[in-house]
């Protein structure tokens, strides 16, 4: 064997990209009041969207045990219903439910994506590694919260300079990693553990972005990061019955995910791991729609009631966006299902314009027989504003600017309705809020009864109480059926 053999078969010290992000985990004290407070309210939307998901069967039909009928002693509860599972499936299960409607919050950078889809882990672990030890130190909603922060941070943080979208990758690979890595904590894992674990993450296979895109659009865009999530989990778990790691699962030549999977770019990292996400993080207040387009409907209820009885007369619409938008949710042709719907500009604006709202169900096939929706879809040019998309990536900015102007034959037209900001953006935060709490109540009590939304409602206002909560006696609350979940 030469010299040259040998110095390739020394085993290396592992990236340095994977021991920063085990280090942060375990080490950094999150001292923000305002990623504490933030973090609060994404536990409570997440949970509000976990619930109101419940109401539609394509989505209820995948929970439960993998094997009907399986009874796991003390397993892991699910929001709103009556599963005990195993910690893997709880955890999907639970971000399902969470991601099932694109309600839930959103993070926009060089990758796209929604940071609060770790909490199907964070939950399922908490509530496992609780129900094991129910006469040691018990976790409390505060430990959730902690975890939910730092996963946040390290999706986010990822995604600010790195595309994984641009290689044809899904950003739910962001999901796996933030999960394991908080996660492997909870059950009690130190930083070689942490440093274990995301060296399996990147080796996994990673998800393809094709059911996101047209002609593939399909609600697997609505499971995959529940099954990211629980995926997490399910390499945490083997971690700590010790399965060793790979120190070189990054950067190894040729067999590395950056040779293999990322086309030899390495990730780049503008800022270090903090509270920075959470604190910017972007609520969906008003729309169960893909973040990019929100800004558009909103235009396009402002313009409701100038078109609303001229539908007929209107010769063209033009909707200025950014970038980003333009190449994930500008479609034409036809739309073959909900998962497709609310990832189309089009169709999410002529929504607004033709009925002065968008819910859940407007994606619906009887809604979307509506002649008048494909009609006006046709007439819709998407054009790109420089700015908006220049200032769509600038830190101090990150807006997601959209712009609608509908044009009459006789030669009239609209003003020109532009909205920078979305009402979840951290600039319109505090005019935010109290629409985010009604938001809870009105998704909660789709699937709970009045008196348990009520209960549940003061509890999230409370962020002592909230804090101080053990985690068994939260999940408890939550996952107390309500009579229309019986069965679930």
């Amino acid at each position: 064997m030469t010299s040259s053999t040998a110095d390739q078969n020394i085993r290396p010290e592992p990236d340095r990209e994977i021991v920063d992000i085990a280090e942060y985990v375990m080490d950094y004290d999150i001292e923000s009041d305002l990623a504490f407070d933030t973090a609060r309210y994404i536990l409570m939307d997440s949970i509000g969207c976990a619930f109101l998901a419940l109401k539609y069967p394509e989505c209820t039909k995948l929970l439960g045990p993998v094997v009907p009928g399986t009874v796991v002693p003390d397993g892991v509860r699910v929001p709103g219903t009556l599963f005990q599972l195993d910690p893997v499936k709880a955890a999907f299960d639970t971000g399902l439910l969470i991601r099932w409607l694109d309600f839930n919050d959103a993070w926009l950078a060089a990758e796209w994506n929604h940071p609060s889809d770790n909490l199907g882990g964070i939950l399922a672990v908490a509530d496992y590694a609780s129900r094991r030890n129910p006469a040691g130190k018990s976790l409390t909603v505060r430990d959730i919260l902690v975890s939910s922060i730092k996963a946040h941070e390290i999706q986010g943080v990822i995604a600010l300079e790195n595309s994984f979208n641009r290689v044809g990758l899904d950003h739910v690979v962001l999901v796996k990693a933030a999960t394991a890595a908080v996660v492997t904590k909870l059950l009690g894992g130190g930083k070689k553990e942490i440093v274990d674990v995301l060296s399996q993450v990147w080796i996994d296979g990673q998800s393809l972005r094709i059911y996101r895109h047209a002609p593939n659009a399909g609600p697997r865009k609505s499971w995959a990061a529940g099954d990211a999530t629980s995926r997490g989990v399910r390499l945490a778990m083997m971690t700590m019955q010790g399965e060793i790691g790979y120190p070189s699962a990054l950067t190894a030549k040729t067999w590395g995910f950056y040779d293999a999977t990322f086309r030899g770019k390495h990730f780049t990292f503008p800022r270090p791991y903090g509270s920075y996400v959470m604190e910017n993080v972007l609520f969906k207040v008003s729309f169960p729609a893909e973040f990019h387009a929100q800004t558009a409907v909103e235009c396009a209820l402002r313009l409701h009631g100038a078109v609303k009885e001229r539908l007929d007369e209107i010769e063209k619409v033009v909707i200025t966006t950014q970038d980003s938008a333009i190449r994930i949710i500008s479609k034409t042709g036809p739309l073959y299902n909900p998962a497709d719907r609310d990832h189309c500009m089009q169709y999410m604006t002529a929504i607004g314009l033709i009925y002065g709202e968008l819910t859940a169900d407007h994606y619906s096939d009887s809604v979307a027989s509506d002649p008048r929706i494909d009609a006006l879809r046709a007439k819709m040019e998407v054009v790109e504003d420089e700015r908006y998309s220049r200032e769509y990536l600038e830190p101090d900015k990150r807006s997601i600017a959209n712009a609608v102007e509908v044009f009459f034959r006789d030669g009239t037209h609209t003003e020109k309705v532009e909205v920078e900001y979305p009402i979840g953006h951290r600039r319109r935060r505090e005019e935010a809020i109290p629409l985010l709490r009604e938001k809870f109540r009105r998704n909660a009590s789709a699937t709970l009864p009045a008196g348990r939304v009520a209960e549940l409602a003061d509890i999230f206002i409370d962020r002592k109480r909230l804090e101080s909560l053990p985690v068994g006696k939260f999940m408890e609350i939550l996952a107390a059926p309500p009579p229309v979940c019986e069965g679930l």
